[in-house]
């Protein structure tokens, strides 16, 4: 892994050829660290955290989760997110991009269909049960050992176990699947859409009609829908989306709170900042500031 302002980027090489996938054991990572903390950072890949016997606190988007044994974290590209395990842990790291994916004949959708990445939302991890780490742990054992040892396709391997891995996974997701009726499929198919809207315009788009009207539906409709499925108004998701990308930029760039402002489409700079302080409580100098304090 290599890391540039914190962004980290997979250039490992299997059996000579680019990987763009990692797999390591907690021991093997915190041996590496040598008892440094993990600072806030992304990635430009997939993360998924697997803690067999470990404890401490996993920040994600500036939100914390207890880690704790046998509670799987997914984290997608681009969210920022921190590790902070007591000593000696022990459990699986799997990173993988998504060329991998695609190298392995796993389909573009295939993620995007998962209830298990998140790009800006919740990301609690997903509790298993002694039956689901029953059924895990082999796909992990499988790809640490393929990994460790290349042969001939072993790559391959390596990408069956992983979608094996995940479709498990999501299938005892705690976002329990939609009841399959037509309303329900509908009401599904709009927060999807309605979630890459927001990924595609929200610097430009503040206010809840703007995606109505990208989705052929009333401001009214969306907003029963998103409170539905989200518990969040639509209005507070969308506000929720521009105060984390806020966030975002602000610890990984020198941009004075009017440069991000603008970039995320307020004209006024005492619009954004009021709006900042509003939805968090304090100012964006005050957030940058708690944030560079050690984390203990």
């Amino acid at each position: 892994m290599t890391s540039n302002n914190r962004i980290y980027s997979l250039d490992l090489k299997h059996n000579g050829v680019p990987a763009n996938f990692v797999i390591k054991t907690m021991e093997e990572i915190d041996r590496q660290l040598g008892g440094i903390a993990d600072t806030p950072h992304r990635h430009n890949y997939y993360t998924v955290i697997w803690p067999v016997n470990a404890t401490g606190k996993h920040i994600i988007d500036f939100k914390e989760y207890p880690i704790l044994p046998h509670q799987i974290f997914f984290v997608s590209p681009g969210q920022v997110h921190q590790i902070i395990t007591d000593p000696n842990p022990t459990g699986y790291v799997i990173l993988f991009t998504p060329e991998f994916l695609d190298k392995n004949s796993i389909r573009n959708d295939f993620i995007s269909n998962l209830r298990l990445f998140r790009k800006s939302d919740e990301t609690p991890p997903l509790p298993l049960n002694k039956h689901l780490v029953g059924k895990l742990k082999p796909f992990a054992d499988q790809m640490l050992l393929a990994f460790g040892a290349p042969k001939e396709l072993s790559l391959e391997t390596i990408g069956a176990y992983l979608k094996l891995f995940l479709i498990e996974c999501n299938g005892n997701c705690s976002s329990s699947p939609e009841t399959n009726t037509q309303n329900m499929e509908v009401g599904k198919m709009l927060v999807k859409s309605f979630k890459g809207i927001i990924e595609a315009h929200f610097t430009k788009w503040h206010q809840v009609k703007d995606y109505a009207d990208a989705l052929n539906v009333t401001p009214n409709y969306l907003n029963e829908v998103i409170k539905s499925a989200l518990h969040i108004s639509a209005k507070d998701f969308i506000q929720d989306r521009l105060i984390l990308e806020a966030k975002r930029i602000a610890i990984f760039t020198e941009k004075s709170s009017k440069e991000i402002g603008f970039e995320l489409g307020f004209e006024d700079p005492s619009h954004f900042s009021k709006f900042f302080k509003s939805n968090t409580g304090q100012s964006l100098q005050s957030f940058k500031e708690n944030i560079a304090q050690p984390v203990v």
